[in-house]
């Protein structure tokens, strides 16, 4: 709906007053902030299909955590970060006890800005083989597979029709999918993650739309969880124009120059590298309740 190119539901209420030159709150929308162990987080609910129309995303709960303090390094910040995301990341699951569930790490890793989906699949505990080969050890631990479904333009296999199989297959209670999203925003890339119970459909951000990925094509609920990596090239030049001053600037104006193109930022190799670090420890934190930082380091060593 919006010519500005973003996949998060919080940069997509901040167009909609934009557009509307309103501070009042859009009807069928609400929204709320707290901060917990210094992280930001915003959500945004989702409501009807007024709501959904006017922000263009489907109905249902959006959450958005800031985590500058991790990017800036700051005492503790890893820790306390997957903690925070964590109990994010439980609350919008709403597990029963013997829930199994299915990690989905989409994207391309040979490409940094898109490698956020695998990188965090390597972070997450497989569980599901150890619980039904070896119960008396690991039966109180939770059924938990990883997949990392590849891209279309390297299978031939859209990442909605591979999951789908797997999932046909397997069975899982829930299915979480992670991917890399795009913001509106500079100031956002690779400084928030996006946790939405409505599943993803993968490349929308960028103007490349795929399969969807959600409940209603794969048959159970669907948890996404996406990082803004890149900012299209157009939308960002529009917000800094009007940033100095200028008005009513349409991104769709500047596709001459260079709007196909996105930019992604200079240290893209460690952020991507320490958010998905970040997005795995608070997957497994999620998954395991009973576990400490300490046992997920020994675990995936």
């Amino acid at each position: 709906m919006w010519a500005k190119r973003t996949d998060l539901a919080v940069e997509a209420k901040e167009l909609w007053r934009e557009s509307a030159q309103k501070q009042t709150e859009l009807s069928g929308v609400k929204s709320r902030e707290k901060e917990t162990n210094g992280y930001k987080i915003t959500t945004v609910e989702i409501l009807d299909d007024e709501g959904a129309r006017e922000l263009g995303k489907p109905i249902g709960s959006y959450i958005t955590m800031e985590i500058d303090k991790l990017v800036k390094r700051e005492d503790n910040a890893f820790t306390l970060g997957a903690e925070t995301l964590g109990a994010e990341i439980s609350e919008l699951l709403k597990l029963k006890e013997k829930d199994s569930v299915l990690v989905v790490g989409l994207g391309n890793e040979a490409i940094t800005p898109d490698a956020i989906g695998p990188k965090t699949a390597k972070n997450t505990m497989v569980t599901r083989h150890l619980v039904e080969k070896m119960p008396e050890e690991f039966g109180s631990m939770r059924r938990v597979s990883v997949l990392v479904s590849g891209v279309l333009g390297t299978t031939g296999i859209e990442s909605a029709e591979f999951i789908k199989a797997v999932v046909e297959k397997m069975k899982p209670d829930q299915v979480i999918v992670i991917d890399a999203l795009a913001s509106r925003k500079l100031a956002r890339v690779c400084r928030t993650v996006q946790m939405a119970d409505t599943g993803i459909v993968p490349g929308s951000g960028v103007g490349n739309s795929r399969a969807a990925i959600n409940r209603t094509t794969l048959g159970v609920p669907v948890t996404a969880i996406g990082v803004p990596t890149v900012v299209d090239a157009a939308t960002l030049a529009a917000d800094l124009a009007e940033q100095a001053g200028a008005k009513d600037i349409n991104p769709e104006d500047l596709s001459n120059y260079g709007g196909s193109m996105i930019v992604t930022p200079k240290e893209i190799d460690a952020n991507v590298s320490d958010i998905a670090k970040l997005v795995g420890y608070g997957i497994n934190l999620a998954l395991h309740k009973d576990l400490s930082m300490d046992d997920i380091n020994m675990f995936l060593s």
